[in-house]
């Protein structure tokens, strides 16, 4: 499997299908990230295509091992212009992330899953919005925290600091549901 830095230069080169590739491989992800902004998933679909349009025709030098994070800040950005011109602003939620599990036989340890989900979201709830964008990012999509830093526009300590109190809230908001060890 080529890194995101090696589809980038193939797309760079010519490769319109490595930049697809990319699409692919981020797509889903950063409709739901941009989701948590918009609460619309078609509002997140569109914004998801014209944050990968943007990268496409601008061709941007995006340094190495950061295009997840520019692509990330790209979205976050357009997701904020879009709120701009709607003359409201909403934070990040994660209300509408989940999903039924349809037509399916629901056993006990998909119900325990689910459960313990619904447990997460509302303590996500609970803590403040930008320790919640970052403890997202950091945990379900996976970026450090410098591409963190990059795409929430702060610096390292900043995310650091973020991380670790939002961690802090979430351990206390678990315990008042009681929930003391969270892998069980």
């Amino acid at each position: 499997m080529n890194s995101d830095d090696e589809l980038y230069k193939m797309f760079l080169s010519g490769d319109i299908a490595s930049y697809d590739q990319l699409l692919l491989r981020y797509g889903d992800h950063l409709i739901f990230y941009i989701n948590g902004y918009m609460h619309d998933l078609q509002d997140s679909e569109d914004l998801m295509i014209e944050s990968f349009a943007r990268i496409m025709v601008k061709k941007p030098r995006i340094e190495a091992g950061c295009f997840k994070a520019y692509l990330y800040k790209t979205a976050r950005n357009l997701a904020s212009r879009f709120h701009e011109k709607q003359k409201y602003i909403q934070v990040f939620g994660f209300e509408d992330l989940s999903e039924e599990i349809a037509d399916t036989v629901l056993t006990e340890e998909v119900l325990a899953d689910q459960e313990r989900e619904e447990v997460l979201h509302m303590c996500l709830d609970k803590i403040d919005p930008n320790m919640k964008e970052a403890l997202w990012l950091f945990y379900f999509e996976g970026l450090s925290y410098t591409q963190i830093a990059e795409v929430m526009g702060l610096r390292y300590k900043q995310v650091d600091h973020l991380l670790s109190r939002g961690k802090q809230q979430m351990k206390a908001e678990l315990l008042k549901q009681g929930v003391s060890n969270a892998y069980e």
